[in-house]
């Protein structure tokens, strides 16, 4: 018998299942749990459930359909974050890179700490208004 519970994966709500999970599958150099792949033949598909694993098959992040999704305010909290999901990269040249990379897969830059001495970091938000960071750790 476990102790404790062993956490599966972080699931994020979306009104857009698939297109949240190709945003963080081509970030994250992720891959579908089999049977989540999108269709081979190129045909539009609307899941209301997705899964994304890491390259050595522990899922990690799914994403789940839903009706509507109030966008965050932050750093205003009328709509507080609720959850964020963090990112590391080894270097400050990374993390420029990465920035590049994020905002041309569709990240929205949220806020710009780069210049922080201590913690160099991006506040994004993916293509459903979730805020990520990615900081140099």
């Amino acid at each position: 018998m476990a102790e404790y519970p062993r956490m599966l994966h972080t699931v994020l709500d979306t009104t857009r299942p698939r297109e949240l999970a190709e945003f963080y599958r081509r970030l994250l150099g992720m891959s579908y749990r089999p049977g989540d792949e999108p269709p081979a033949d190129g045909t539009p598909d609307r899941p209301d459930w997705l899964v994304l694993r890491s390259s050595d098959g522990v899922n990690r992040l799914a994403f789940q359909q839903v009706d509507r999704l109030p966008r965050t305010t932050w750093p205003e909290h009328d709509v507080p974050m609720q959850m964020h999901v963090d990112f590391t990269v080894p270097s400050l040249a990374e993390l420029h890179r990465q920035r590049e990379r994020a905002e041309s897969l569709g990240a929205e830059l949220l806020l710009d700490r780069c210049d922080d001495p201590d913690e160099p970091l991006y506040v994004f938000a993916d293509p459903s208004g979730h805020p990520f960071c990615v900081f140099v750790a």
